[in-house]
C-alpha cells in the first residue's frame, strides 16, 4: 500500500473494467451517490484518487496514482503517463461511454500558491476536500479536491491535486455516461 504522496512525475492515470479491491488504497475521504440508473464512490487517496462507477452489471475504475502502486493488470482499459494534456475515450458494453482528459502542469511559486489557496476555499463550500502534511520542506502541504456533478444519465468528476514540492498541478475531468 502507497503511503506518502509521489513526487508529480511519477504519477499515472488508469482505467480499469472491474472494481478494484477497496485494500489496495489509502482513502483519506470519500463519497457514494446513487442516481437512480448509475451510482458512484469517488475517494481522494494519498497518490490521488479513485472513482468507481456502477451501471447494472459494469463498474468502470478510474485511478489517479503513482506508478509504484501496485495495480491488476486484469482488464485494465488505459493506463497512461500524466504528463501533457492527454484526452482518452472508451465505449462499453450496453452503451456506457467514458471521456477524460487529464494533465500535470508545473507553474510559477506565486501561481502555484495562488491556486492552491482557491482550492481551499472551493473544497470548504462543496465538493470532496483534503489537505495533506507538510512533507517537512514547505510550511503548507497538499492539498486534493474533487467536484462530482451528477446528472440523469451521467457523471462529471473534477479532479484537482496539489505538489508543493514539485510546483505542479494535476488536472482531471472525466465524464461517465448512460445512454
Amino acid at each position: 500500500m502507497l503511503s506518502l504522496r509521489p513526487k508529480a512525475g511519477e504519477l499515472v492515470f488508469q482505467l480499469f473494467g472491474r472494481p478494484l479491491h477497496p485494500e489496495l488504497f489509502e482513502p483519506c475521504g470519500s463519497r457514494s451517490f446513487d442516481r437512480g440508473p448509475y451510482a458512484v464512490t469517488v475517494a481522494i487517496t494519498s497518490g490521488g484518487h479513485v472513482v468507481s462507477w456502477r451501471h447494472g452489471s459494469l463498474t468502470l475504475t478510474e485511478v489517479a496514482t503513482g506508478v509504484g502502486q501496485p495495480l491488476p493488470q486484469r482488464r485494465r482499459l488505459l493506463s497512461h503517463r500524466i504528463g501533457a494534456e492527454r484526452s482518452d475515450r472508451v465505449t462499453c458494453r450496453g452503451g456506457a461511454t467514458y471521456q477524460t482528459c487529464f494533465q500535470l502542469e508545473s507553474i510559477a511559486p506565486e501561481l502555484f500558491w495562488s491556486f492552491q489557496e482557491e482550492l481551499v476555499a472551493a473544497g470548504s463550500r462543496r465538493g470532496l476536500f483534503h489537505r495533506f502534511e507538510s512533507g517537512g520542506r514547505l510550511s503548507l502541504g497538499a492539498v486534493s479536491w474533487i467536484d462530482v456533478e451528477t446528472r440523469p444519465r451521467g457523471l462529471l468528476v473534477q479532479a484537482f491535486h496539489t505538489f508543493p514540492d514539485d510546483l505542479a498541478i494535476v488536472k482531471s475531468q472525466s465524464l461517465f455516461e448512460v445512454s
